[in-house]
């Protein structure tokens, strides 16, 4: 697995307290990072589809042993990749990020990926990446790319908070409750 690993024009003051929806750019199109990769407009495309937002990891640091939250829009846009998602409820280690976020000590996202196809530029040698397979966006300290950003941070409502309805986390609390009960 490849990964591609600066601050938001605006900061964001206090401390956050519970879940956090952060969005952002991930992944920018048509702009070069500094491993010299150059990623095409709808080089997501496939792999979106197959695994859909929630198919896709939300780590810290690209490590797969902190997961911190889930995404739930991946998305192709006309800038690039946006995603947006939840730092976890009730984890201390998304609840220490969610601080970080909130200071402005980290801001950057970055793409965990396996290259499905891709050619070298001419004339400058870059790689162009025309298709990949997505496996996880990280919050990270030092973006590969310096314009993935997180753009937005907002505190979720508690009503936002609750599993839907028919979603399987609601299904596996209904069931838990229901053994406690008897």
């Amino acid at each position: 697995m490849e990964t591609s690993a600066g601050a938001p024009a605006n900061r964001y003051g206090g401390a956050h307290h519970g879940v956090l929806r952060i969005a952002g750019l991930a992944s920018p199109f048509g702009i070069e990072d500094q491993a010299r990769d150059v990623v095409a407009p709808g080089a997501f495309a496939r792999s979106l589809a197959a695994r859909g937002p929630g198919g896709i990891r939300m780590l810290f640091q690209h490590d797969p042993g902190q997961p911190i939250g889930v995404w739930d829009v991946v998305r192709e846009a006309e800038r690039g990749l946006y995603v947006e998602g939840r730092l976890a409820a009730g984890s201390a280690r998304a609840a220490d990020i969610a601080a970080l976020l909130a200071a402005g000590a980290i801001d950057g996202l970055s793409i965990g990926f396996r290259t499905v196809k891709a050619r070298r530029e001419a004339g400058n040698g870059a790689r162009r990446l025309i298709e990949i397979d997505l496996w996880e966006v990280s919050v990270v300290t030092f973006p590969m790319q310096r314009e993935a950003r997180i753009e937005r941070i907002e505190r979720l409502a508690a009503t936002e908070r609750a599993p839907q309805q028919g979603s399987p986390l609601a299904a596996a609390m209904r069931l838990s409750a229901q053994r406690l009960a008897s």
